[in-house]
Parts: C-alpha cells; sequence; structure tokens
C-alpha cells in the first residue's frame, strides 16, 4: 500500500474497468506496471528539480532559456495530467485531494502555472522534491517508514516542553533586545526594539552576521553573557528530543507503549489503553 493511501481510497470502476486498472497502475507499488510507473515518476520528478535549479543559474539560464522552458512545460503538462488521473479513478476524490501527498501533488504543478502571472514562480516548483518520499514504499524501504514514525512520535511526545522552551527563548530575546536598545542606542546601529531583538536573536543562535555588534563596555557584556547563555540553550531541545527518541526505542524493545494517537509514553508494560486519551496501544512485552 502506497503511503497516501488508506481506506478511503478506494478505486471508482468496477473491477477490471478502465478506472480500476489505472488505480492499481498508479496507487500501487506492486511489481508490473505499478512499479514502473513509480520508478518512471520519480526519475521524472527528479528531472523536473534539476531543470529548475539549472534555470537558476545565470549562465545556463542564457545559453539554454527556451529549452529550460520547454522542458519545464513538459514536466507540468506530465504532472498535471498524472493528478487529473489520480482524482478520476478514485470513488472518494476529496479524501485524496485533501491528504498529504494529494496537496503536495497540486503544489508541484501549480507554481508553472503561477509563473504566467508571476515573474520567478517557476522556481517554488522545487517543492516536487517532496514527492520522492514515495521512493521508501516503492523500493520497499520499509524500516524507514518505521523509523520515521518514531521520530515523529518522539517530536509529538515533546511538542509542549518544546512549545515551553519557544516561549521562554522568546521572552528572553524581547527582554535582552530592549535592554541593548536603552544601552547601545540608534547611533551603534540599535536603531529601534525590533532591530535589538533581530541582534538578540543572531547573537543568542550563534550565528553572528556582525551586521550589528555593541561598541559600549556594558553592551559588550551583556553579548558576552547572551553567547553563553546561547551554547546552554542549544542543547536544551536536543536533550528533550532525544529522551523522547529513547522512551520510544524503549518502547519498540517491549519496555514501553507509545500512543499513536497522542503520543504520550506508558511505561507500564500491562497498559493496554492510553492513559491520557484512551485509544487502544500497539500492544505489550509479550506481542499480543
Amino acid at each position: 500500500m502506497r503511503p497516501e493511501q488508506s481506506d478511503r481510497l478506494q478505486p471508482a470502476g468496477r473491477p477490471g474497468s478502465l478506472r480500476d486498472r489505472a488505480y492499481h497502475v498508479i496507487f500501487e507499488s506492486e511489481p508490473g506496471w505499478g512499479r514502473r510507473f513509480d520508478v518512471v515518476l520519480i526519475a521524472a520528478i527528479l528531472a523536473s528539480v534539476g531543470v529548475v535549479l539549472l534555470e537558476s543559474v545565470a549562465e545556463i539560464r542564457t545559453r539554454h532559456a527556451s529549452r529550460l522552458v520547454v522542458l519545464e512545460w513538459l514536466f507540468t503538462a506530465l504532472f498535471s495530467v498524472e493528478y487529473l488521473a489520480r482524482v478520476a479513478c478514485l470513488r472518494n476524490p476529496r479524501a485524496y485531494t485533501f491528504s498529504f501527498f494529494g496537496l503536495v501533488d497540486l503544489l508541484s504543478v501549480l507554481p508553472a502555472y503561477l509563473s504566467l502571472v508571476l515573474p520567478g514562480g517557476q522556481f517554488l516548483t522545487v517543492v516536487r522534491i517532496l514527492r520522492v518520499v514515495r521512493v521508501f514504499r516503492v523500493l520497499k524501504l520499509a524500516r524507514y517508514t518505521s523509523e520515521a514514525s518514531v521520530l515523529l512520535m518522539a517530536l509529538r511526545a515533546s511538542r509542549y516542553k518544546i512549545a515551553v522552551f519557544v516561549v521562554s527563548v522568546i521572552s528572553i530575546v524581547v527582554v535582552v533586545g530592549s535592554l541593548m536598545y536603552l544601552i547601545e542606542g540608534p547611533e551603534n546601529g540599535f536603531t529601534s526594539i525590533p532591530s535589538g531583538i533581530y541582534w538578540a536573536i543572531v547573537t543568542l543562535t550563534t550565528v553572528g552576521f556582525g551586521d550589528i555588534t555593541p561598541r559600549t563596555p556594558l553592551g559588550q557584556a551583556v553579548a558576552s553573557a547572551v553567547m553563553i547563555m546561547g551554547y546552554g540553550i542549544i542543547a536544551v531541545p536536543t536533550g528533550i528530543i532525544t529522551a523522547e527518541l529513547a522512551s520510544s526505542a524503549r518502547g519498540r524493545s517491549g519496555k514501553l507503549l507509545a500512543c499513536a494517537d497522542c503520543g504520550v509514553v506508558e511505561d507500564d508494560p500491562e497498559a493496554r489503553f492510553c492513559r491520557r486519551c484512551g485509544a487502544g496501544l500497539p500492544g505489550d512485552a509479550s506481542g499480543r
């Protein structure tokens, strides 16, 4: 079954009809025409992204502008027909249209048409690279899909901690930015509180563009404290996510269970239901 497929994505036609055969070719990855379709589609996606990348190079665009435009519109026509074919062969097209892959497929063709009214819009077609995610199912790399679900579960379980962390960081940069505006002033480049906040963000994240720098001794002292604080802050989200990943890994080994709906980790191996949302857990250590 393809990653975008669900129980709602069913063929529209009768078994053996043209729409039914098209469904199995487009939405299935089994050996035969389905596998060939996916391989050709992925190759076309990579080639179209390559055309967009080449078109952004001024020298290549000057020499081969007409050829690149023709290739881009050929790929756009191909993906447009493919998208319409996906919609046409489904019993419930809405389920696909508003799914993740349905939206990605639609966004992969819209920028080319957008370029007709907004010059340069064609460069947004690089979003097509997201469609290559299908390669994990096409090449039967299920283990990578499983590992991705573990990472997603860890991120979901740590979202509240990350939210608290982000709010804390925002509060710090607002206070520090305002303080630097008062200390340095417009004569040293801190022309407003927003510019001070920008400096605080750049300094706290240890990026250090250097376009705005403190000149006074007090401002340099504050900057030094913010730089040191930045190194400590970097470790916080890393530690949070690492801890959740470790919990998820233990859950997969049978020691802990993680709810697929809300992401909360259950340390009771005998638990059958999530303590937060009540959803059924995937199974305990005995594999029931």
